[in-house]
């Protein structure tokens, strides 16, 4: 099986809008009218969900006619998220067919297919032209690329002169071996994580000029005894996309993330950097 296969097979396994649209009526919401509060907790797939997206967003300056990235784009909830929060343009790309034929619907009901725009495809051969995003993010998505050079060069290429670009991803920490399965892959053939100090020599490399280089740690363990609270009392955590995408396998995948993350096997990180 090929590495884009192995990879597209670990996220989709057919249904997964009907999953969506089950999960959604569970919770009290309208299915087919979903609201963006309504599908934050699945349509956030990445570490921290919403948290770590409103994060990012308040870290970057964003206007109305700018055009951005969103690389790795799943069902499109950050998207839609900075689309709504901006009024700015945003054209998702995701190696998955399933995510992003999902995406393009929930985008539809919430009318914004005229600001979000879902593209099927590789981020390394991204079918867009040189210099045509003001700035570009990716949440949690690096983790299955192994050639990572090529994924910093295809983004600077297509940022304009003076783009921006935010990596929130997960690195490899100092605490040995990653279990698997994990939220990003069922197996390390799969998996191909940086340790920071790669991350910053591999986007310094590709010609990006590094402006913020922060670890989330702190809010990543914050958000946990969130959840943990949240359970105890008898509420639904707010973060439910692994379990709605990965199914069975979503509770042995999100245990072994909270043992790596309690060994700092993994630590997530963020990182701002800029094209001259």
């Amino acid at each position: 099986m090929s590495t884009d296969a192995s990879i597209t097979g670990h996220y989709t396994s057919g249904s997964l809008l009907d999953r969506l649209k089950a999960a959604l009526a569970d919770d009290g919401a309208d299915p087919d009218h979903p609201t963006i509060e309504a599908l934050a907790p699945y349509d956030q797939f990445h570490g921290r969900g919403l948290d770590a997206t409103e994060q990012l967003a308040a870290g970057i300056s964003v206007s109305a006619s700018d055009h951005l990235l969103d690389i790795g784009s799943g069902i499109g909830g950050p998207a839609r998220y900075m689309a709504n929060r901006f009024g700015c343009k945003v054209t998702g790309i995701d190696l998955t067919e399933e995510f992003c034929d999902v995406a393009r619907h929930l985008t539809s009901a919430l009318g914004l297919e005229a600001q979000v725009t879902i593209e099927q495809g590789n981020a390394l051969a991204m079918p867009f032209a040189d210099a045509t995003f003001e700035g570009a993010y990716s949440m949690n998505v690096s983790m299955n690329i192994e050639d990572k050079a090529g994924f910093y060069g295809e983004i600077f290429r297509v940022l304009k002169p003076g783009g921006w670009l935010v990596l929130s991803e997960l690195a490899q920490g100092p605490g040995g071996a990653v279990p698997y399965p994990a939220p990003w892959a069922l197996t390390e053939e799969s998996s191909f994580l940086s340790t920071p100090e790669e991350t910053r020599a591999g986007l310094e490399a590709g010609g990006f000029r590094i402006e913020r280089f922060d670890d989330h740690v702190a809010e990543s363990k914050a958000f946990a005894a969130k959840v943990r609270a949240m359970v105890e009392r008898g509420e639904k955590p707010p973060h439910r996309a692994i379990a709605m995408i990965h199914g069975e396998l979503g509770q042995a995948a999100t245990e072994n993330m909270a043992e790596a993350s309690r060994l700092q096997a993994i630590i997530p990180i963020e990182v701002m950097c800029t094209k001259p």
